[in-house]
């Protein structure tokens, strides 16, 4: 009985029955799509589990983050210095010949296992993250400092991996790669195992983001969101739940970046610049923070959008980008999920409202 109970009460859900209708969509969207746009949606999907780790810490721990392109770009590293050693097939990667090493730095040797590269990928953006956040959110570091900061670490980031041309490929970044597991990259089976291995992530991850929200844990962040310092009274510690929240999205940062590299076979400093950063923050925004399938919807849309207008205007489609976004912002606060929500339930007077006057 509690388990039927628990299951009307999740498929009552309108929010989680509009997740699922998306995830349907998204399940048969190839059957539809040309091989060249599903490879495209595959990609955006890698994108919307990002989206759903900055909509955790920005709309529900109201932490904005101008830098997580830097965990994205760590995951995908990760990977890509697997399949650039598979591709190498045994021998050094031909930019670190044309920089002039001899030999395979020691710090890539590990990365010839394929489960080293992806235990890599979850685990150093999660470690690293989980470090910033101790500092910073320790030492209550918040608000307007916090994201100067977070643009700081990108910034750094790309500047040592563009400096470090032997090592990590420099500006040009990890490409030439061919094959993963031995299945060729280009090829329409190994496109759509990839496809259908990131959509499933997607919902693992909405499913991981969902149960966090709707519980305790859910609650109390999104009380530190609104007021920091009464959570703080009330016998909780701030840090610790922000810390968790912080590490949370860069492990899905991570995994997005792993599964990013995978589809479109090249990862370089411009993916996890301060500009690649913001970019991210805004698809949440236009889909509506705080709200998880909102962000996805968000992410899917404005990358499908900013891929057909820059086909046909190349010289200016982020201007278009930038002009969506002041729209929602001043007419859609709440994003497009927002609007969706507002014209399912339209706002009765308040005069109407007739406890509220007693």
């Amino acid at each position: 009985m509690k388990e039927r109970n628990g299951l009307h009460k999740l498929l009552s859900d309108s929010k989680l029955r509009i997740a699922l209708i998306l995830f349907v969509l998204l399940a048969i969207a190839p059957l539809f799509l040309s091989e060249f746009r599903a490879n495209l949606l595959g990609k955006f999907i890698c994108y919307a589990i990002l989206a759903l780790g900055i909509d955790l810490i920005w709309g529900y721990t109201g932490i904005l983050s101008l830098g997580h392109g830097l965990y994205f770009g760590l995951g995908a590293y990760c990977m890509g210095m697997y399949l650039k050693l598979e591709a190498s097939k045994g021998t050094l990667p031909d930019f670190m010949k044309w920089s002039g090493l001899k030999e395979l730095p020691g710090f890539w040797q590990p990365f010839r296992s394929p489960v080293f590269a992806i235990f890599m990928a979850l685990l150093v953006p999660t470690v690293l993250a989980s470090i910033i956040g101790l500092l910073t959110f320790r030492n209550r570091i918040k608000g307007v400092y916090f994201s100067i900061l977070s643009q700081a670490l990108a910034l750094i980031a790309t500047t040592l991996i563009i400096g470090q041309q032997p090592y990590t490929g420099g500006s040009n970044g990890l490409t030439g790669l061919l094959t993963i597991f031995g299945h060729s990259l280009s090829s329409r089976s190994t496109k759509q195992a990839l496809y259908y291995i990131s959509l499933l992530v997607l919902v693992l991850s909405y499913g991981l983001c969902y149960v966090i929200v709707s519980r305790r844990t859910g609650k109390i962040i999104t009380a530190i969101r609104d007021s920091e310092n009464r959570v703080r009274f009330t016998g909780y510690n701030p840090t610790v739940y922000k810390v968790f929240v912080y590490a949370l999205s860069a492990l899905l940062a991570g995994i997005a970046g792993a599964l990013y590299i995978t589809q479109v076979g090249i990862i370089s400093p411009t993916d996890m610049t301060v500009v690649a950063s913001v970019e991210m923050v805004i698809w949440v925004a236009i889909g509506g923070k705080g709200t998880l399938t909102g962000a996805i919807i968000g992410t899917i849309l404005i990358n499908y959008t900013k891929n057909l207008v820059s086909e046909s205007f190349p010289d200016i489609w982020s201007y278009f980008i930038g002009l969506a976004f002041i729209l929602v912002m001043l007419f859609m606060p709440k994003g497009i999920a927002g609007l969706a929500e507002k014209l399912k339930k339209p706002e009765q007077p308040r005069s109407l409202n007739l406890i509220e006057i007693k």
